[in-house]
């Protein structure tokens, strides 16, 4: 990047729980350490933080996701060659969605989850294509104290299963998905794991990459599931977001889940992505305390507690 340097960031917060504009940076030009700083620290506060009208390069983004960490690629998703940890989402009559429109958290098949998302607008349809993200420790903390016990603790298997009809055909296509399985085996994560730098406790399964919960029956991991998976569709706990191109959003994929809204078929939709490899197992902390107060919330009715 090149040009003046970027002043002091402004964050404004946008939910109680989930979500914050950063205002006052130009993410063509210089980014100090201590604007960098401010960012990443409201990053982890807010979960998902966006930046309005950065008109900037695919290479200009990709920079300023390297300052996350190392980036990762997406095996299953168009790249460009010349820059492979780009991936390219573009939607149209021609190419519907797949399943972006399922709450999820990015790669949970992998032994190391995605850290960061980076995405970013290049054009929207002519309504709707919203995204929608929601604060997974809200969610653990939603739930009555008897079930947070009893799923603290637990472990649950990952798959690529929503990619798995990328490979449904002939006698190659099965073969790619072997040697698919064979890079990508299912990974045992728990249940409830604590964020490595904030010390919060996250609910860590999600309907798109979640197999199935470990040492239980299949009608009891699939009910336990389906009210574990409800905590992420609970309005209160979410941050929904339009776009406009120039839009530019990063999250913390081990605090929060994510929706593409599918409401724009058959018009166009393009994003760019770039995402930050995860770099530490999922693992659950039961001595763990968080590092400070965090926003909380209380669905408390007016029928509760009265006497």
């Amino acid at each position: 990047m090149t040009g003046k340097i970027n002043g002091e960031p402004e964050v404004v917060r946008c939910h109680r729980l989930i979500g914050a504009e950063v205002r006052g940076i130009d993410l063509s030009r210089p980014l100090a350490d201590s604007a960098f700083s401010r960012i990443y620290s409201a990053l982890l506060e807010h979960k998902v933080i966006f930046f309005r009208n950065q008109h900037i390069t695919t290479e200009q983004q990709v920079e300023f996701a390297r300052r996350f960490g190392p980036l990762e690629q997406n095996p299953f998703r168009p790249q460009r060659e010349d820059l492979p940890e780009l991936q390219i989402i573009k939607n149209d009559k021609d190419h519907p969605v797949l399943s972006t429109d399922v709450w999820h958290a990015d790669l949970t098949f992998r032994q190391f989850p995605t850290k960061f998302t980076i995405l970013r607008c290049m054009q929207i349809p002519e309504y709707g294509g919203d995204t929608m993200w929601a604060d997974m420790c809200a969610a653990y903390e939603g739930l009555s104290p008897k079930l947070r016990e009893f799923i603290t603790g637990l472990t649950a298997l990952h798959d690529f299963k929503n990619f798995r009809v990328l490979y449904k055909g002939d006698e190659a296509k099965r073969a790619q998905l072997l040697q698919m399985e064979e890079m990508f085996p299912n990974p045992s994560h728990p249940v409830v794991i604590t964020h490595p730098e904030t010390r919060q406790r996250v609910l860590f399964v999600n309907r798109q990459f979640t197999l199935r919960l470990e040492g239980m029956s299949d009608l009891e991991s699939r009910n336990l599931l389906e009210i574990l998976y409800q905590q992420a569709s609970i309005p209160e706990y979410q941050y929904r977001l339009s776009w406009q191109p120039g839009t530019l959003v990063v999250w913390d994929n081990r605090l929060c889940q994510h929706y593409a809204v599918n409401d724009y078929y058959p018009h166009p939709r393009h994003m760019e992505r770039v995402a930050v490899a995860g770099d530490a197992l999922p693992a659950f902390d039961p001595a763990a305390k968080p590092v400070r107060d965090f926003a909380t919330i209380a669905r408390v009715h007016a029928h509760e507690g009265l006497h």
